[in-house]
């Protein structure tokens, strides 16, 4: 089943005219993957990954000429494409390649989180493509790997730059991504 968002369009009763004596109400039925260029598959995701679809939709391009796991287009988010920073590139374990690749400085508090960010966003898009296309397994437990080390990162910066529990959410916490 397609999550969609429904748009309803009134015309104003432009019975002051004589045109018509009441509102004509339309409905646009919108499907959210026709604006997520990562989603190439008609596979229902689980509610926490659908849940994110419109912030990524926003801030995720697609080279569609092109595919980063699976047949998933090649996405990049504020200009880093997930193809410099694809796991299966490396010769180490997916987690081996993260820790490598996303490490923070000793002092978590000064690394780019916008970096850290859009990477992120780029593992969340590709994850999504592949539950999109029905592809689990070890496909799609290599990219949740490193997703959830760079999930852990991002909480570990914004927990080293004061923020807490209440400006976090709990599922933001350090102790929330190391129970994953």
């Amino acid at each position: 089943m397609f999550a969609t968002t429904v748009i309803r369009l009134v015309c104003l009763s432009l019975a002051s005219v004589g045109v018509l004596a009441a509102p004509i109400q339309f409905e646009v039925v919108v499907d959210k993957r026709a604006t997520a260029c990562f989603l190439t598959g008609s596979t229902a995701l689980p509610a926490e990954v659908e849940a994110g679809i419109p912030a990524l939709a926003k801030s995720v391009t697609c080279d569609t000429s092109k595919t980063s796991v699976a047949g998933v287009p090649l996405v990049s988010s504020g200009g880093i494409s997930f193809s410099t920073i694809d796991f299966q590139k490396s010769s180490s374990s997916p987690l081996g390649f993260a820790l490598q690749a996303f490490a923070t400085p000793t002092d978590p508090a000064t690394a780019d989180l916008n970096k850290l960010q859009n990477q992120l966003n780029d593992y969340l898009a590709v994850e999504a493509g592949l539950r999109s296309k029905g592809i689990g397994g070890s496909q799609l437990t290599k990219v949740k790997s490193v997703k959830f080390f760079l999930q852990f990162q991002i909480a570990r910066v914004r927990t080293a730059r004061g923020e807490t529990v209440a400006t976090l959410g709990a599922a933001g916490t350090v102790e929330h991504q190391q129970g994953k």
